[in-house]
């Protein structure tokens, strides 16, 4: 059978004309994916479309499936997703999962808007200078986790580490998480996506569940978004995400 009439709806929406070859090589897995996808995660959802894409997007590029990201890409584009919030998600990624992740990804995106008459560069959105990173890093890293915590973390820090903490306060938010194109909440939310598909990555997806309850992300909205990744990271996953939230919230398991 077809997905149902729902899935089929919201599918359409986001590729317009489109028939998957899975779809006619696998139809039982498409009927079920497409199901749960484009129609069971999203009942009773209450984040906007742009929100769910681009973090749909973030675990995708965590995951490393760039057959997928294209697609998936294409989709952001066609319902209005502006091509710079789309490359802010995979340059947000490159503290998070690596370059050497992130580097067929940049390619990949490159491609797609080429293909689309979108032309490169885009527009940029550093907000620091070399001169400037660190110290501007460090305020919004604060302003994410706390100063008490930041400062604990350099006070904690053996002396030989510390150039660890620089880095984290310069790179991952003084020429990343700084950026313009998205506010500091939807990047949060970007953050909890892709740590919660790479898997193993508690201790870190722990401190980002509180960030984002500090810049304005609550428990609802954090569950919301973590379903919403279900189709493509599974449920191991987002299970572990979830007890993570928990934990941070205080809800009993």
């Amino acid at each position: 059978m077809p997905p149902n009439a729902t899935a089929q709806r919201n599918h359409e929406r986001l590729f317009p004309g489109h028939v998957s070859t899975l779809a006619v090589s696998d139809p039982e897995l498409i009927e079920s994916f497409d199901n749960l996808a484009f129609d069971e995660v999203l009942r009773g959802s209450q984040l906007d479309e742009r929100t769910r894409l681009l973090a749909q997007l973030a675990a995708i590029v965590a995951l490393g499936a760039v057959g997928e990201f294209r697609v998936m890409l294409g989709a952001a584009l066609t319902v209005g997703v502006p091509p710079v919030e789309a490359r802010e998600v995979v340059y947000q990624a490159v503290p998070y999962v690596g370059m050497a992740r992130v580097f067929d990804f940049l390619h990949a995106m490159n491609e797609v808007l080429v293909a689309r008459g979108i032309p490169l560069p885009l527009p940029g959105q550093a907000t620091t200078t070399p001169e400037t990173r660190l110290e501007a890093g460090r305020r919004v890293q604060e302003q994410v986790v706390g100063e008490e915590a930041v400062a604990a973390m350099y006070a904690n820090a053996p002396s030989d580490e510390q150039h660890v903490q620089r880095l984290l306060s310069g790179n991952c938010f003084g020429d990343h998480v700084a950026r313009g194109g998205l506010d500091l909440a939807t990047r949060e939310l970007l953050t909890v996506s892709m740590l919660a598909a790479l898997g193993g990555c508690e201790p870190q997806l722990r401190g980002h569940v509180a960030a984002n309850l500090r810049v304005g992300n609550d428990r609802a909205r954090l569950i919301d978004t973590l379903t919403q990744l279900l189709p493509f990271i599974g449920y191991p996953r987002l299970l572990n995400a979830l007890r993570v939230v928990d934990e941070i919230t205080g809800e009993p398991r």
